[in-house]
């Protein structure tokens, strides 16, 4: 037989079979989604489609509208759920509006009646107020948020006036029902305001020309003190007042004086003349015949120095005494 004729010889017993060839994986498909089982595709469009239903009309069929998920809007910030009903104020639905709590109605009144003790204030200015109002406007700042007439009104009978009031020591404030460290404080910012602009108005000034101002001053600064307190005004050649402090703090009815002290300031200051001003806390200016003496040591001293003592003023609660009008000066 010819070689290409020939019959393939069977296989050997010995010899394995073939084996059949490893599958070659297929590239992944677009359309698979991640978690599909190998080889599957995803639906088409049609497939994902929405069941027709048949139309009340019978005209065509229809496609169900997606029922909405309950609160699909509470994540949106601005807008309602869907679920809930929107409920309009009550003006709109033609309602009363919910009447204002008690404490509400209260802040209202009470910002009212600040605003217009305020307006009658800049319109009419202090002598337009009685004194339980001037000092409701003091008190505003340091109590904000409460009714302040009653305790203006407490204020005032245990202290007579407005000027005793914001002059009175703090430990006598104190002890006035709802008066607090907010509350001296307010008083005696005014009390050091009312010093500094009287002051202001003699300082620098001559003490001579400006005698009313001058004595004016001084009861501003001593007619409430609770204890006796001793100051010396300084004057140049010019009569012109260059400074006044305190020389010393006593009792209710004694004050040490040094005249080597006044002296000694005296020449310090450049000073040529002076002024001594004392208070008596029980109200009566005249001087005493300690007072008299006191200033007679004083102008002794002064005068090798040429140093001249031009008056002693002692201030009472509503008067005030001159040793110079009084005589008391003369040698």
């Amino acid at each position: 037989m010819p070689e290409g004729d020939a019959a393939e010889a069977p296989p050997r017993r010995d010899q394995p079979p073939d084996k059949a060839p490893e599958a070659v994986p297929s590239p992944p498909d677009p359309q698979e989604r991640p978690g599909d089982a190998p080889g599957k595709t995803a639906p088409s469009a049609q497939e994902v489609a929405p069941a027709p239903f048949a139309d009340p009309k019978g005209e065509r069929p229809a496609t169900a509208p997606p029922e909405r998920a309950a609160g699909a809007n509470a994540s949106t910030p601005g807008l309602l759920p869907l679920d809930q009903p929107t409920e309009l104020p009550a003006a709109a639905r033609g309602g009363k509006a919910p009447r204002p709590s008690a404490r509400e109605a209260d802040a209202a009144s009470r910002l009212d009646h600040r605003k217009r003790l305020r307006e009658r204030f800049m319109q009419g200015g202090p002598d337009a107020m009685p004194d339980y109002e001037l000092l409701e406007l003091v008190l505003f700042r340091a109590i904000p948020r409460r009714d302040v007439k009653p305790l203006a009104k407490r204020l005032l009978a245990a202290f007579g006036d407005f000027n005793h009031t914001i002059s009175a020591p703090p430990a006598r404030l104190a002890e006035v029902s709802g008066v607090g460290d907010a509350v001296v404080q307010e008083l005696k910012i005014v009390e050091a305001a009312a010093h500094r602009l009287a002051r202001a108005r003699v300082i620098g000034k001559d003490a001579i020309q400006t005698w009313e101002q001058l004595v004016d001053y001084c009861r501003a600064r001593l007619a409430h003190e609770a204890t006796e307190q001793f100051r010396v005004l300084y004057l140049d050649r010019k009569n012109i007042l260059i400074a006044d402090e305190a020389q010393g703090r006593g009792t209710v009815d004694h004050v040490p004086v040094y005249p080597r002290e006044v002296i000694k300031r005296a020449l310090e200051l450049g000073a040529s003349a002076l002024i001594l001003v004392h208070n008596h806390p029980s109200g009566d200016p005249s001087p005493s015949r300690a007072d008299v003496d006191m200033t007679r040591r004083i102008m002794e001293a002064c005068e090798p120095l040429g140093v001249t003592v031009h008056d002693h003023v002692i201030v009472g609660k509503k008067d005030v005494a001159s040793f110079h009008s009084l005589g008391l000066l003369d040698p």
